[in-house]
């Protein structure tokens, strides 16, 4: 037998696959502990969701079936009949969409100044933008009041506005830092080279580079000011929105009520993370293209 036979006829040692098996148990681990998670975060979701379209016996019954009796549409029907409830909503609406303008309008320039620049007072600056989050709405609100009664925008759409802004602006403007920082200044540096100037470089260049990032902070801003109660409830009377509307009426509200609001208060958030989340993907793919 010569010595390359032997070689080729030489049984290999056996492969260790314990690592491999490891390996795909950590990951079903990880899969089941992201569906508990998502699950957990989904029930109550969908209990809000069933109670506003039940009937009052099967709301009432006891105990609850996964799946109601009878489904209905009284109460969501009653609840936006209810006495300033449409135009609460689109107060809503109002104040989260001018909270997006007005935080990105603001907060990505100060974002970008703290990604490309370093100046004295850099680490100050940030922890001064953090600490407008350190106060609580609860301890401003009477302040704020006062002052707005001064202003004469009391009550006004604008005052809510406000308050939202200056509680989103500290998240915005450290997201889009973040985000201008991941974006290379070699790009920005090319376009000052073909002639651009330092504003058209940062919009030709950096901005489509950072509309993704730019899209995520304007859901997280949008979020905030859709759910934000305290500030609102205690700003307003008769302009409302819909958060403070559903407050102000929880003491004297059936149950079928204040699960109809809560459904009301669900529904166009996640309608409106849900079309972002479709222009944010479109986006990660134009710029990546």
């Amino acid at each position: 037998m010569t010595a390359e036979t032997a070689s080729t006829s030489r049984v290999l040692p056996p492969v260790d696959r314990a690592p491999l098996r490891r390996r795909k148990w950590r990951r079903a681990g990880v899969q089941a502990a992201c569906v508990a998670i998502t699950l957990f975060m989904a029930l109550p979701l969908v209990f809000i969701a069933l109670a506003a379209f039940s009937g009052r016996a099967a709301l009432n019954e006891f105990p609850k079936s996964l799946v109601p009796s009878e489904f209905a549409v009284d109460t969501m029907t009653s609840f936006l009949a209810g006495t300033g409830t449409v135009p609460a909503l689109g107060n809503s609406l109002l104040v989260g969409c001018y909270t997006v303008v007005l935080s990105l309008l603001f907060g990505a320039p100060a974002g970008y100044a703290l990604a490309r620049h370093t100046f004295r007072g850099k680490d100050a600056y940030q922890l001064f933008v953090l600490l407008v989050r350190a106060l609580p709405i609860v301890v401003l609100s009477v302040p704020l009041a006062t002052m707005f009664l001064n202003f004469g925008i009391y009550d006004k759409v604008v005052s809510v506005t406000l308050v939202h802004t200056a509680l989103a602006m500290p998240t915005t403007v450290l997201i889009t830092a973040s985000i201008f920082v991941s974006v290379p200044t070699d790009v920005e540096e090319a376009a000052r080279v073909f002639g651009c100037t330092k504003l058209d470089a940062v919009r030709r260049t950096v901005l489509p580079l950072a509309l993704p990032g730019l899209a995520a902070a304007s859901i997280f801003t949008f979020v905030l000011s859709w759910n934000e109660v305290l500030g609102a409830a205690v700003l307003t009377l008769g302009h409302r929105t819909l958060p403070a509307q559903v407050l102000a009426s929880l003491a004297e509200s059936p149950q079928a009520y204040r699960f109809a609001g809560g459904f009301a208060l669900v529904v166009p958030a996640l309608v409106f993370i849900a079309v972002m989340r479709r222009y944010l993907l479109n986006m990660w793919g134009s710029t990546l293209r």
